[in-house]
């Protein structure tokens, strides 16, 4: 039995809708673990981190450990919910992506490489949760409206 032009677009949208978000959550997944690890060296060892004078936004690197370390754990658990394609995870994914991208930008001369890759990556999980329509995803092609297609 031959698939109909319908059905086969649909089930090339599942493929990339179920791509995407298992990517966004492998992704968050590690920002997450990664976050928790900075966190940790800030907190345990502020000398691991380069220090830069005259800059806006200092702040206790403690205090950035324990923002990194919260973040991560909250990225972390949104990340298992994006597994179990959770529609709160998903907009909370996206919000954590974001504040992940404000406190890497705000730590910038603390350790400025690894906040642009940080940033570069969250980046990608904000695109990857946002990308795909799933109000009409799920629904088969018959059961869709024509508004907005």
């Amino acid at each position: 039995m031959t698939a109909t032009p319908t059905q086969a677009a649909y089930t090339a949208r599942q493929g990339w809708a179920t791509g995407l978000t298992a990517f966004a959550a492998v992704m968050l997944l590690l920002v997450g673990l990664l976050d928790i690890f900075r966190g940790i060296m800030a907190i345990a060892e502020d000398d691991v981190f380069l220090t830069t004078s005259n800059y806006v936004f200092e702040f206790d690197l403690t205090g950035w450990g324990w923002v990194h370390l919260v973040l991560g754990v909250v990225a972390v658990i949104v990340s298992m919910g994006l597994f179990k394609t959770a529609t709160w995870a998903r907009v909370t994914g996206v919000a954590i992506a974001g504040l992940v991208i404000i406190a890497n930008f705000l730590s910038l001369p603390y350790y400025p490489v690894w906040s642009v890759v940080m940033i570069t990556i969250s980046g990608f999980i904000i695109w990857a949760l946002c990308v795909v329509d799933r109000g009409n995803l799920f629904r088969p092609p018959e059961e869709r409206s024509t508004r907005g297609m």
